[in-house]
């Protein structure tokens, strides 16, 4: 069976179906927050981040996913010194393949959340034998995330700040073109009327942006509606955001605009919650919650942007710091 949408769920439920006592993941690159939420499963798992060999690793990254092997005591995390592009899910019944899925989803959140993009496809019994050898080759080429401090060249690589190691970041104001405040959108979305909490809050996405940094935000994607209407719909991608204090969320490249007959998205928010982004950043700048935020509260705080750059597909690092 071959599956092109819910490739989340699907890889988070499969061990419901099938005997297993350990979950084995290989991945070209991973997310933070899917590996996080390995901490929900009831047995052992073991990740191994593919392309480490090829590009190493930013700081931010390697600091989230730290954060999951430190406090997760069944998940281990490991980085391949040798390039690995594969993606493989294996599940494990006393070190014995049971069920595996194999394709081109990586295990982030925008891999695995945007249907039809990527594909993830059922393996059958006789390729059981050469993916376990498969994979033991990997791990037998791979070192715990913890213990790559050993390796000189990948102190240098994690010891260089990752807004540095990316070749272009995009500061993005938290202003209007005038310099002022938005009223009722931006940090304060949620002040205005509509189907909004007062906490809600996105980044908006100038055209110069898409101009000057055209890798840092994709094309809206069109898929077919599941309406009765049938007519196509344009897919808001999902993308983890790892902040310089090392919080991470979930967020969404969404709305629309035009630009040369192309449509992109208009803004950053955060997902499944709008108010989630407006909650942190409202923290950060000493703010009560749902507090209208000013101008004067930025200058206080010391920035009226944040410079983003992207560490991988669909992995975004957001620089707040002063």
């Amino acid at each position: 069976m071959l599956f092109n949408t819910n490739l989340e769920e699907i890889i988070f439920h499969r061990h419901q179906t099938v005997l297993s006592n350990e979950l084995v993941i290989l991945s070209g690159y991973l997310g933070p927050n899917p590996v996080a939420r390995l901490a929900t499963l009831p047995f052992n798992s073991t990740v191994i981040y593919g392309m480490y060999g090829d590009k190493g690793i930013q700081n931010s990254l390697h600091n989230a996913l730290l954060q999951t092997q430190n406090t997760v005591p069944h998940v281990n995390i490991y980085y391949s010194n040798v390039p690995i592009h594969s993606k493989c899910y294996i599940w494990k019944n006393n070190n014995i393949i049971q069920h595996a899925l194999i394709g081109s989803a990586n295990f982030s959140t925008n891999g695995l959340t945007t249907p039809y993009r990527e594909i993830l496809a059922e393996t059958t019994y006789d390729t059981f034998q050469p993916l376990h050898e498969y994979v033991d080759r990997v791990m037998a080429n791979s070192v715990l995330c913890t213990d790559i401090v050993l390796s000189q060249q990948a102190r240098n690589i994690i010891a260089t700040p990752s807004i540095q190691v990316s070749t272009q970041f995009c500061r993005m104001s938290l202003l209007d073109r005038s310099g002022n405040i938005h009223n009722a959108s931006g940090l304060n979305w949620g002040q205005g009327i509509g189907n909004v909490t007062p906490n809600d809050a996105c980044i908006p996405i100038r055209k110069e942006y898409l101009r000057q940094y055209p890798s840092l935000f994709p094309p809206k994607q069109m898929f077919p509606n599941t309406n009765d209407d049938g007519r196509l719909q344009r897919h808001n991608d999902s993308i983890e955001i790892i902040w310089d204090d090392g919080t991470t969320m979930n967020g969404l490249l969404e709305g629309n605009q035009d630009e040369y007959g192309v449509m992109y998205p208009k803004q950053i928010s955060s997902s499944p919650r709008k108010s989630i982004m407006g909650e942190y950043i409202r923290n950060r700048l000493g703010l009560q919650s749902g507090q209208f935020v000013t101008s004067a509260d930025l200058t206080r705080y010391g920035r009226t942007h944040i410079d983003i750059s992207l560490i991988d597909e669909g992995i975004y690092y957001f620089d707040f710091s002063v």
